[in-house]
């Protein structure tokens, strides 16, 4: 089930995996609806997660 969550990072240069998330406001978020733009992900591993 979690099992991407153990696999190995991509390599330098290698295209990011086509995903889609939920929008703050709006239809959820396709990474290959934004093709040919600047993308800048950020993840926080730890956010909303108890101290």
């Amino acid at each position: 089930m979690l099992s991407w969550i153990y696999s190995k990072p991509l390599a330098v240069g290698t295209p990011a995996p086509d995903f889609t998330l939920p929008a703050d406001e709006g239809p959820p978020i396709t990474l290959s609806a934004l093709r040919g733009q600047n993308v800048v992900l950020v993840w926080y591993p730890a956010d909303d997660t108890p101290t």
